[in-house]
This record gives C-alpha cells, structure tokens and sequence, in this order.
C-alpha cells in the first residue's frame, strides 16, 4: 500500500521539518532518516544550506541512508506521509496551507541565512501542534526563531545534543533562543522520539 496523502481522511498526520548545514548536518539527517519508518505517518521536510547557484544531489545522497523515499518536491505537490521531501538548491522549502508544498523563489538571496526558519514557521502556520521542529548541526543561528514559532504553536521542539565547541551553532542557538527544549539528543534518539510520538498519537 502506498503513502496516503496529508489531505486524506486518515489520521491528521504529523509534520516533521529538519534542518541543518555543512558536512556534518548532512551526515546528522542521513542519520536521523535511517531510523524513521518508511510507514511513519508524517510529512517530513528537509533543509540543509547548500551553494544556490550549484548542481545539488542532495535527494540523491540521502535516498542512500533513508527507509522512505527522498522526494525533491515541486511547487504545488501534495505531500505524502511516509516520505521525505526536500526542495532545490534555489528555492525555500515550505509547507503551504491543505498541506501541499510551496516553493519560494529568492532571487535576491533574501533568506540566505533563513531558509531553515522559513520552513518551521510555515509548519508553525498551517500544522500547528502536529508539528515538529528539528535542529541539527549547523552554523550561526538559522532555525532558533522557527523553532520558538513551532514552540508557541503547540508543537514539539527537538534539537542535537550540543557538542561542547566555544563557537555556538546551531543547536547551542536554539536552545538559549527559546528554551526549554522538548527532546535534546543525537540523531537516533531523536529519530526514536520522534517515531514515539506520532505512532502515540
């Protein structure tokens, strides 16, 4: 049996937004996919800074790692649970109202440093307390003021267990921004809680 769509009468299903930056970030999502079930009954959208102006494999690379199918999303596509979605190089992720995915153009390199808290507060708009919010390793602060939009949306915050350097990133930005934090952990435990609460709800 195939994926149902987030708009179908199932169960109102989750949405899960990862992001991250750098090598390391992509290793942490290729981390986090390989322990979600390819039968999770979330939408899970994936950002990771990547140069704008060059060629991405991403959907590829992570297709390596990931149970479910790693989908490079289109302007408009209806999401599906149980699959992993990740948008182009140029273009901002974001999940648009009756869960169907929009793709922002920025020509102008608006959101450069933004691109991860665009698509959490999407999710905050329109999933609200279906949401989760994910914070992997990355550089400056991208995703802190999504993640609090997802906090004070009802939803669930979860970020990587900070790894004691003296430059914060990412994950050290989320938690002083707006904690507290609802699950801090590595990428499988993150994986786990998050497979946890959706089956539990």
């Amino acid at each position: 049996m195939g994926a149902n769509p987030a708009t179908s009468t199932s169960p109102a299903p989750w949405f899960v937004a990862v992001g991250a930056s750098g090598p390391v970030g992509l290793d942490d999502i290729g981390d986090l996919l390989r322990e979600l079930p390819r039968s999770l009954n979330a939408v899970v959208l994936v950002v990771l800074h990547r140069p704008w102006d060059r060629v991405s494999h991403l959907g590829a690379v992570l297709s390596r790692s990931s149970r479910m199918p790693v989908i490079v999303a289109s302007d408009g596509e209806p999401f599906k649970t149980g699959r992993a979605y990740v948008g182009g190089p140029a273009e901002h992720l974001t999940l648009a109202t009756k869960s169907f995915g929009s793709l922002v153009q920025d020509p102008h390199r608006r959101y450069r440093n933004r691109t991860v808290d665009l698509l959490l507060m999407s999710l905050a708009e329109h999933a609200g307390a279906r949401s989760i919010g994910v914070i992997l390793s990355g550089f400056l602060d991208d995703g802190s003021r999504g993640l609090a939009a997802i906090h004070h949306a009802g939803g669930l915050t979860m970020v990587l267990k900070p790894s004691g350097s003296p430059t914060p990133g990412m994950p050290e930005n989320a938690i002083s921004y707006d904690g507290p934090i609802d699950v801090i952990g590595s990428p499988e435990e993150i994986a786990h809680a998050i497979t946890a609460m959706v089956a539990g709800s």
